[in-house]
């Protein structure tokens, strides 16, 4: 099976949408229940910064999960798929998150369309994460589970653990937000299992099966971020405009000769839509 960077889009953006957009969608929430758990500590300690509002990757998972109980849909794509002359093709997904990483887990599960065009190559993710302060967090999941061997290009149902981390000495223009962050993971199936047509352009069986990022704020509500997806390396600019939840990722991926056979421009865009609002 070919590796396919549509495929890797969205494995990496269902966590991009519960980590960035949702964490928007809640901002005011989850500033305000902080500021009043804040009475009980003592007043000279520092507050920690959460990671910034706007979109901190596309092809990887993240260490962040939702806050709160919301539904959430995606939509992306990539142009070209490598080894192919296929056109443009768009993807889906839609799922629901619950739960407050804070005080004790958040759980998330979606359901995935491959093929949007024609409604085929369905398959599940989910993803459990738990906030081990205000500046870092860790969660551990499963991607394009139960894929149809003969739709998918999928290796098999993967599984990760990621840790990520937002940097507290560099502030964002949002106060209590960081401009720097990163990710760091491990995982097997679609970061670890090169495609047969890598294999058979001599490029090996094997990624690293360890990704990561790195994502900066450059101006507010806009991030310019790199990542390593075990399989190649990309870049993108991930925004969320309009001080909405709505948010957006463009990007370039397979950027080195590790695997595939060209570079690939990637989008995908995700909004979530909260099922409940907290009162103080």
């Amino acid at each position: 099976m070919e590796f396919n960077p549509i495929r890797v889009l969205l494995s990496g953006v269902i966590c991009m949408v519960l980590s960035g957009s949702a964490f928007g969608q809640n901002a005011f929430e989850a500033g305000l229940r902080r500021d009043i758990d804040a009475l009980a500590t003592s007043a000279g300690k520092p507050h920690e910064l959460y990671p910034n509002d706007a979109s901190q990757g596309i092809m990887v998972p993240s260490g962040w999960g939702g806050f709160g109980t919301y539904l959430f849909g995606f939509l992306g794509g990539a142009y070209p798929e490598v080894y192919t002359d296929k056109k443009f093709d768009l993807i889906a997904a839609a799922g629901i998150s619950v739960g407050d990483p804070e005080r004790f887990v958040n759980f998330s599960v979606s359901v995935n369309v491959g093929s949007l065009r024609r409604m085929t190559d369905f398959s599940g993710n989910f993803s459990i994460s738990r906030s081990l302060s205000a500046s870092s967090s860790i969660s551990v999941g499963g991607l394009q589970l139960l894929a149809s061997p003969i739709q998918s290009d999928a290796p098999g149902a993967t599984f990760y653990l990621a840790f990520s981390h937002a940097i507290q000495s560099l502030p964002s223009r949002t106060p209590g937000l960081a401009r720097l962050s990163y990710t760091i993971g491990i995982g097997n199936g679609r970061f670890l299992e090169k495609s047969e047509r890598d294999m058979e352009a001599g490029k090996g069986k094997y990624g690293t099966a360890v990704f990561g990022s790195v994502s900066y704020e450059i101006i507010r509500h806009m991030n310019l971020n790199a990542e390593w997806s075990g399989m190649n390396l990309g870049f993108s600019i991930g925004c969320r405009p309009f001080h909405s939840s709505l948010s957006f990722n463009i990007g370039v991926t397979n950027l080195t000769n590790y695997s595939a056979d060209k570079p690939s421009m990637i989008f995908s865009m995700g909004y979530p839509l909260s099922l409940n609002r907290n009162k103080f």
